[in-house]
Parts: C-alpha cells; sequence; structure tokens
C-alpha cells in the first residue's frame, strides 16, 4: 500500500566528523535507496541538513560560524552545492527532485501554511522528491525552527505523512549516550513520550562537531509528529537501506507510536505552527476545565496577562507556575485582557464599553499541550550547554 514518508538526515550522517567533508558513499546509498521507496510507489520527502557544514568545508573554515550573518553567507555556499550532489546522484537513476526552501513565517501565515501543502502534494503527485531544508540564508533567528529535527516533524505534520524516519549517527535511541556509557540499554518501542520519563531516559542535547541537534531534539520533534498521527523512527543514518526493511516491518531502531486520536490540521498548526507572542496564567479552576474538558477560556479564569498581542495572536496558556497547559488563539488584545482578567463574561462589555466575544481562547482555536513540566527531573540532559546551531 502507497504511503507517504518523510526522511530527515543530519550533518553527522551527512558529512564525515573529522573533516566536514560530504560522506558521498552515505548519499549514494540513500540516494538509492529513496528511489526505490518512490518506484514501490511511495511518496517521498527528503529534509537533508548540511548546507552549513558544506559550506565550511567548501571554504576551508575549521570552526562553526558563530554569528548569524557568517552562518546565513556560509549556508549560501554550501546549498548550491548540497543541491549539485543530490541532483548529481537522482539524475543518474532518473528521480526528478526539487528543491524546497522553508523558514518559520511559512508555517505561521495561514495562507502559506496551506500554500506550502499545496505545493508539496502536487510535487508528489508528480512523482518528485521535494529535498526540504530551512532557508538559512534569509531566516531571523527569532523566526527559525532552531534544527530540521523539528522542520520535519513539522513537514510530516503538514503532509499528514505516515512514517517520519530520523536518522542520526546511533541506531537507535537509548536510555543514555552508549558512546560514553557501557550501560544505556536500547528502546524498541515507545508508546508515548511520557514513557521515557518513567524510563529516566537521559538525552544529550549536543550534536556533533558539524551538526545542531542531539536526542532532545529528536524526542521533540517525535512529540510533535506522533501527536499528528505520524509513527516516527529513529535509526542510524549510516545504513539508510534498512528504510527499506522497516517499511517492510522489520523491528529496527527505535519507534515511536503515533497517537490513535491525531489533531486536526488546523490544531496542528496553532500547536507547532505559529510561535506564541504572549502568556495567560490561569487559576486552578480554569487549569481544570480545560485538561479535563476541553473548554473554551473564559476572561474569569485569568489571573495574569504577559506580552504583547493582537487578537487573533497565538498564546500559551499557562498555570499559576507557569506549565504550559495549551495554545489557542486569542479573542483579545493584551491590553484589552489587561482591563477584563479575572471578571465574569457579562461585565466585560461595560467594562470595555463595547460588545466583545465570550470567550478569550474559543474551544476549537485550542489546542491541550501535553508537554511535561518544565522543572521535571525524570528527563534529565547530559550536556549542559547546546551546540551553538549550524
Amino acid at each position: 500500500m502507497p504511503q507517504t514518508l518523510v526522511i530527515k538526515i543530519g550533518t553527522s550522517s551527512l558529512t564525515n566528523p573529522s573533516t566536514g567533508y560530504l560522506a558521498l558513499s552515505t548519499i549514494a546509498a540513500l540516494v538509492e535507496t529513496l528511489s526505490q521507496l518512490r518506484q514501490l510507489g511511495h511518496s517521498v520527502i527528503l529534509v537533508s541538513s548540511g548546507a552549513v557544514g558544506v559550506g565550511c568545508a567548501r571554504l576551508g573554515m575549521t570552526e562553526r560560524p558563530r554569528t548569524i550573518a557568517l552562518k546565513q553567507a556560509v549556508a549560501a555556499v554550501g546549498q548550491g552545492r548540497l543541491m549539485r550532489v543530490y541532483d548529481d546522484f537522482f539524475t543518474s537513476l532518473q528521480q526528478p527532485i526539487a528543491q524546497v526552501l522553508l523558514t518559520r513565517t511559512d508555517l505561521v501565515q495561514r495562507s502559506r501554511y496551506l500554500n506550502a501543502y499545496g505545493t508539496f502534494q502536487e510535487l508528489l503527485r508528480l512523482g518528485v522528491i521535494p529535498i526540504v531544508n530551512e532557508n538559512d540564508t534569509v531566516a531571523v533567528d527569532e523566526l527559525k525552527f532552531g534544527d530540521n529535527d523539528t522542520l520535519s516533524a513539522l513537514v510530516a505534520s503538514l503532509v499528514e505523512a505516515d512514517w517520519l524516519f530520523l536518522l542520526t549517527d546511533v541506531d537507535r535511541l537509548y536510555s543514555a549516550d552508549p558512546r560514553s556509557n557501557p550501560d544505556a540499554q536500547p528502546i524498541s518501542l515507545v508508546q508515548s513520550i511520557e514513557q521515557l520519563e518513567s524510563l529516566q531516559v537521559q538525552v544529550g542535547d549536543r550534536g556533533s562537531r558539524w551538526g545542531t541537534g542531539g536526542m532532545v531534539t529528536k524526542i521533540t520533534a517525535a512529540r510533535i509528529a506522533t501527536g499528528a498521527g505520524v509513527r516516527t523512527v529513529i535509526t542510524e543514518g549510516r545504513s539508510p537501506q534498512n528504510l527499506l526493511k522497516i517499511v517492510q516491518g522489520e523491528p529496527i531502531g527505535t519507534h515511536f507510536e503515533p497517537q490513535p486520536q491525531a489533531a486536526s490540521a488546523r490544531k496542528r498548526w496553532i500547536a507547532h505552527g505559529l510561535l506564541p507572542a504572549g502568556k495567560l496564567y490561569l487559576d486552578d479552576g480554569a487549569v481544570k476545565v480545560i485538561c479535563q474538558s476541553g473548554k473554551s477560556l473564559l476572561a474569569a479564569g485569568i489571573v495574569e496577562v504577559e506580552g504583547e498581542f493582537q487578537s487573533q495572536d497565538a498564546v500559551q496558556l499557562c498555570d499559576r507556575n507557569g506549565r504550559e497547559i495549551a495554545r489557542g488563539l486569542v479573542n483579545y488584545t493584551s491590553i484589552e485582557l489587561q482591563r477584563i482578567r479575572g471578571c465574569r463574561s457579562e461585565a466585560i462589555p461595560s467594562i470595555l464599553g463595547y460588545a466583545a466575544p465570550e470567550t478569550v481562547v474559543h474551544r476549537d482555536n485550542l489546542v491541550l499541550s501535553g508537554q511535561p513540566s518544565p522543572n521535571s527531573p525524570s528527563l534529565r540532559v547530559m550536556v549542559e550547554e547546546p551546540d551553538l546551531p549550524l
């Protein structure tokens, strides 16, 4: 049965870790595998890192760029070279490809989000393999995806994929880093992200010398993708031929089971496509009603307003301790909410002097976050300070 597959490969798999030069044998194996998947009738999207790493190698740089301007310049050098290599390999197998460069703005604005969806659908209908990367050359820091693991999960959610494969430098998720801890235990199946907390899994947030990620970003990506109903697999990037075996049912890598009831496309856009412009802190009663019943948020339940935002901006809904419980589109500006927070709905028109919506965030525009507490000690990070992103 034809399926839609999103494959993300990281810089650590695409390049030689000591030199930063492209690992051509890995790329050749990846291209051959993806072409075979296309021949089997599957729709395939590749999310590829490596532009900055390739640019560094091309320019003879021995250190990662540390300023945004230099990083963007190096990405401009590397992106063209990376696509040239992909095009040469795919052309030899008669497989057409397309370059798709995205910024966070493409997913923040609803019209551009829908346009991106339409573009992907047409490319897949034409039998093309889209090769996706963040548009590092123009993306500003506050509107960046942060890493391609997150980007791949958002793309998988956008196109309603069946599979998301995160190819990395280890063969699966372990209870600790197997490269430094001989007692690390492999994890083959994760039924929910909360399971990792109960297992006391330690995940590092440091990527390779040339990469940006680590296992933390892959766990985040798995949370996004599985919430959209996408089965997610972490497996070794140096063995891309395993993708065929996994699709055929072999238990390779770590599988994250999709949630049985995926959120609608609109709610996935609210939850992951938008960047919150502010926070609303709620009393215990409002938190209980939203978390247990999924009801709309009323002004009476708001105890504090943080940030400056306009009506229809995205906001985080938090409990008194600052733990995010939900996100949603707000019906009021921050200035209006400062005046009506804690008030009953029937009193709002007299306070503001004009008719206003009964709800602050309507339940149709509200998505439960399902995030663990930021103070939870169970999901520990082995490296205190992450690498600067490439």
